[in-house]
């Protein structure tokens, strides 16, 4: 059960200690992320490999995105009136059979490009329902006073993965085949299922209540749910610190993110580097990361004014992807990608937190749906995309530098045109 009012340390894994819900679950989560890791880094590589083409890495990515676009608001509306732990264990499970068939085919030799894309977009669709109701249940793991810690130490457990994840799917890639990071990633689903299975809710989830509570039909269920995204939608985009927040995280999301599809193509042709050395760009990625998200929930969650640190890492995360677009040098790149991951996470779980901490409770899920809707759906579906081609267009270098121009244009105009992050 949560207890009240924790007192102020800069220790980041207290909320471990206080809470024995969200150890199960972070634990998990962690072990199942680094997995999930070595299975990105390795659809990459499988891609390139597959197609010799940027074009198609940047697509193989967009596709697992689109069903995020599609019905992220929709499952956000069900999270909000549904139990929100049984639907995390079911589409836990879900991923579990779609890592085992990916290992299946490429095991046997049968995988293939429009495979891969179908296999991708049932990960997307799952992960359109999976990510807002994961994202949106901490809060019933810990309470209002330890979630942006809470929040923080998830992205730690993030970062910790894209560090232990990509490293060893390297080693694994060069050792044993790449079909053995699906095969290993299809394992780790059985840590955060074990997880899930052990955590007891005393308090059932608030729901909201809408017209979805008396439908019967397919035609109904969707009718109530539209209903209920676009009241979401209308909540989330009134004028406000919220709107302002979000408008930003999503130009971040689009033209930030991406630039982790073409790493494999930098490392590989304007690097020289192999699966080894594309593992390790995503490992110090992860391991900025890493130090961003420990910074966040220890010492930075008792921090009174947030949105000063947010928007400086706003702006230091473009200027130091313009830097990495044009390196010739590794370990100038290594120390560009680590100071890169330092920043967007700071950015990231710095905006995540803040966000749950103004909405109103009964808008939390279709806020987490929208929030997947743009670091999943559109960073992947328009984001990936785009960069792919603008790589295809250009070259990689280039497609980097000018998604970077534009994210560090919006950075500096919401700096000057809004005060929400002087206000949180």
């Amino acid at each position: 059960m949560t207890s009240a009012s924790p007192p102020a340390s800069s220790n980041p894994f207290r909320v471990l200690g206080r809470h024995r819900n969200f150890r199960l679950f972070w634990t998990g989560q962690t072990l199942s992320l680094i997995g999930s890791w070595m299975q990105t880094m390795a659809v990459g590589w499988l891609a390139l490999q597959l197609s010799n083409s940027a074009f198609v890495v940047g697509l193989v990515a967009s596709v697992g995105a689109l069903p995020v676009v599609l019905f992220s608001m929709h499952a956000g509306a069900l999270i909000d009136r549904s139990n929100r732990l049984r639907i995390v264990r079911i589409t836990q499970a879900v991923f579990l059979a779609q890592a085992s068939v990916l290992w299946l085919v490429t095991y046997t030799g049968h995988v293939s490009i429009p495979m891969l894309l179908v296999l991708q977009f049932i990960q997307g669709l799952t992960s359109a329902v999976e990510i807002p109701a994961r994202q949106s249940m901490v809060v019933q793991l810990v309470g209002r006073d330890d979630l942006q810690s809470a929040i923080a130490l998830n992205s730690s457990g993030f970062n910790l993965a894209r560090v232990l994840g990509p490293a060893t799917g390297g080693i694994i890639v060069a050792q044993f085949g790449i079909a053995w990071c699906f095969g290993l990633n299809a394992l780790s689903f059985v840590a955060v299922l074990w997880g899930l299975s052990r955590i007891r809710l005393v308090v059932a989830p608030d729901a909201v209540v809408s017209a979805t509570a008396g439908s019967t039909t397919a035609a109904e269920v969707l009718r109530s749910s539209s209903a209920d995204a676009m009241e979401g939608l209308r909540y989330l985009l009134k004028p406000g610190h919220v709107r302002d927040l979000l408008l930003l995280v999503t130009v971040g999301a689009v033209f930030g993110g991406p630039f982790l599809t073409l790493l494999p193509v930098v490392a590989r042709d304007q690097l020289g580097l192999g699966a080894g050395g594309y593992g390790a760009m995503l490992a110090m990625v992860g391991i900025g990361g890493l130090v961003a998200a420990l910074l966040v929930a220890g010492p930075i969650s008792h921090r009174p004014r947030k949105g000063r640190v947010l928007m400086g890492a706003a702006i230091c995360f473009p200027t130091l992807l313009l830097l990495f677009a044009y390196t010739r040098s590794v370990p100038v790149a290594y120390a560009l990608l680590f100071a890169a991951g330092l920043a967007m996470i700071l950015w990231n779980a710095l905006s995540n937190g803040v966000l749950q901490m103004i909405v109103e409770e009964r808008f939390r899920g279709r806020l987490m749906a929208f929030y997947s809707l743009v670091f999943v759906g559109l960073s992947q579906a328009v984001g990936s995309l785009a960069i792919g081609a603008l790589a295809r267009l250009f070259d990689a270098s280039a497609a980097i530098a000018l998604c970077a121009v534009v994210l560090m244009g919006a950075s500096v105009g919401t700096v000057r045109r809004s005060s929400f992050w002087k206000a949180v």
